[in-house]
């Protein structure tokens, strides 16, 4: 079981996806201006994240010629460095998550995908904007 964790930023929330085994596998795109907002966000990773792989919507933009995908989906590109990386557009054409570092093959950033699907899908959720 995978885990979010919930944090306050200067200007809003965003949240980190980690696996089971405690790696860091996704982050938000995006700063949100709510907590219930950021918490909307990571719902909707769970739903579209499966319904991606289930429907095999994955787009490889580093293919010469990509073949185009209805949103949602997952995109993987090349970053700067050369790296593979993704990032999970919302059914409105929102990205909501992506990898935080760089995969060196492509079946790299396929498994980090794979794993983003399994690992959103009722995941605890740590909320450190709270005092304890």
């Amino acid at each position: 079981m995978g885990k979010f964790v919930i944090k306050k930023t200067p200007t809003g929330f965003n949240f980190s996806l980690y696996a089971a085994n405690k790696e860091k596998i996704a982050v938000s795109s995006q700063v949100y201006s709510t907590k219930a907002s950021c918490k909307k966000g990571i719902e909707s990773i769970g739903r579209h994240a499966v319904k991606c792989i289930e429907e095999g919507k994955v787009e490889d933009k580093t293919l010469k010629t990509p073949v185009e995908k209805t949103c949602p989906k997952f995109e993987i590109y090349l970053d700067k460095a050369g790296l593979f990386r993704y990032r999970l557009i919302a059914s409105n054409g929102e990205s909501i998550a992506m990898s935080e570092e760089g995969y060196k093959s492509k079946s790299g950033v396929l498994n980090g995908i794979k794993s983003v699907s399994v690992n959103a899908v009722n995941p605890e959720i740590i909320d450190e904007t709270i005092d304890k």
